[in-house]
């Protein structure tokens, strides 16, 4: 089945030399133009979104925020803007990885090509393991405490993929950032420390047993 991949950007120029380049490469693609355009498209499940952060009215860290309270897949923002502060925000509101602009086609195609084979490979190793008050589900990436669903974003759900699996063994946020954004991601590990912290959040309003521990001047361990 050809993957399906959304591409939003407000120049339709760019859209159409994206459109052609993946339509060649075997991707069923699908376009939206603005914010709202996307979100309405979002019934169509893709399996990867191209998404342009300086759209008008809604930008894309806002509908990059949006798409995450519905569905999982990678996101990847297309953008000049580079500065750390803006990497760090459109990763605490779920992007995947950056693409600066202008960028060279094959080089994005490779990019969307490795997203997908890593979520590939998340979705075929079907487990389903318990923590004290927890479950974990993570072919449907789906967390429970009690009876209580946790609604977490891809990112935070990769994090705790990361450290339950390997119960106990000790992470720092460099090793983090490398396993869960990736080595070609261009970005800081500084921005574990904000995932982490909203987990923990989440995970508190529902359960006093501390999940995720850290091990001070080392980085963090999952605590089962």
């Amino acid at each position: 089945m050809r993957k399906k991949i959304m591409i939003v950007d407000d120049e339709p120029g760019i859209v159409d030399v994206m459109q052609s380049y993946f339509e060649q490469a075997g991707y069923q693609v699908m376009t939206a133009y603005n914010g709202k355009d996307a979100l309405e498209r979002l019934k169509q499940l893709p399996d990867i979104v191209l998404l342009d952060i300086n759209m008008p009215d809604m930008d894309g860290l806002a509908v990059c925020q949006n798409i995450r309270q519905h569905i999982t897949c990678p996101i990847l923002f297309l953008t000049a803007r580079i500065e750390k502060e803006d990497k760090l925000k459109g990763f605490s509101v779920g992007a995947d990885d950056y693409i600066e602009k202008p960028f060279d086609l094959d080089e994005l195609g490779a990019r969307v090509a490795a997203h997908l084979r890593r979520e590939n490979r998340r979705q075929e190793s079907s487990c389903l393991r318990f923590f004290n008050d927890m479950a974990i589900d993570y072919t449907k990436r789906e967390i429970t405490i009690g009876q209580t669903p946790i609604l977490l974003s891809k990112k935070e759900f990769d994090i705790v993929e990361l450290l339950s699996v390997y119960s106990g063994q000790i992470f720092d946020r460099e090793r983090i950032y490398e396993k869960v954004w990736g080595l070609e991601s261009d970005g800081s590990s500084d921005t574990v420390m904000e995932h982490i912290r909203k987990i923990r959040a989440k995970f508190a309003q529902y359960t006093m047993h501390g999940y995720i521990e850290t091990v001070w001047g080392v980085g963090y361990k999952w605590n089962g």
